[in-house]
């Protein structure tokens, strides 16, 4: 007697979060640079002559108060949430979206479009343009309405991660600026009690560490991870235009063949994928 054919289940999507722990490159950079001034700190004499707390309040408490002003609530909590996300370590990439779509995509073809619903809620909540795409999918949008919508939200979350961006730029050009009006500040102090020497030491130390602390912020904490975080909105970016042809192929029914050729596209020639490794 034959065996009796069960109908294949769906299999469980392995698609991983997008975040993972705090990102080694970020955290190497950043720590050892700051590790190394520490080191020269100490090797050249007294710590403490590096510290001054009136320096602290003009520079830092300066920076943010006046990098703020330039925006608005809403701009800096985004920004604080970004940088949050910039400094943990990504654990997708392009070939990595590439392949879930042509998983996705084969899946599809072999068990119908409607079996994805019991896949994408859990498993892709943390790539929203793939969950949102298949769900119009599954409800039967029209491809061209479904390109529509998810470039406007791939041009949304850009244009967030952007304003994000300028907020740490706007932050690493007021910086230096805190420092310099802290240098004449101190500068002020120091030539007004020229008479009292037990006065031109700490303003001295004003004038000088402001623009330390300046330069510190600029270069060494805001730039930094203002580039990084645009780095990873153009990789974001990348992944989500591989998403977008991948909902586009489900929803047209396209040939394996094409959506491997439109996805390799994207990706550099050392990156590109093959099937569905």
């Amino acid at each position: 007697m034959a065996e009796e054919t069960r109908p294949s289940s769906p299999p469980i999507l392995r698609i991983g979060r997008r975040w993972g722990l705090i990102d080694g490159a970020t955290l190497f950079g950043i720590a050892g640079a700051f590790l190394l001034m520490a080191l020269a700190i100490v090797l050249g004499g007294s710590v403490l002559a590096f510290f001054d707390f009136p320096s602290v309040l003009i520079v830092i408490c300066g920076t943010v108060l006046i990098t703020t002003a330039s925006f608005s609530w809403g701009d800096m909590l985004r920004a604080a949430q970004d940088l949050g996300q910039t400094v943990r370590q990504r654990t997708r990439s392009g070939p990595d979206a590439a392949r879930d779509v042509l998983r996705l995509a084969d899946f599809a073809r072999r068990h119908g479009i409607l079996t994805l619903q019991g896949n994408i809620v859990g498993a892709l909540k943390d790539q929203p343009v793939l969950q949102n795409g298949l769900k119009l999918v599954i409800e039967g949008t029209p491809d061209t309405e479904v390109e529509v919508l998810l470039r406007r939200d791939i041009a949304a979350q850009q244009s967030r991660i952007d304003k994000s961006a300028t907020v740490l730029r706007r932050a690493a050009e007021i910086s230096p600026a805190m420092g310099l009006i802290g240098t004449l500040i101190g500068l002020v102090q120091m030539l007004s009690q020229l008479s009292n020497p037990s006065a031109i030491g700490p303003g001295m130390a004003v004038a000088l560490l402001t623009t330390f602390y300046g330069a510190i912020l600029s270069n060494m904490v805001f730039s930094p991870l203002a580039s990084k975080m645009e780095r990873n909105s153009a990789e974001d970016q990348l992944i989500q235009h591989i998403h977008l042809l991948g909902v586009l192929s489900i929803c047209r029914k396209d040939s394996p063949r094409r959506l491997e050729m439109q996805v390799n596209s994207l990706l550099p020639a050392d990156q590109r994928v093959e099937g569905l490794q």
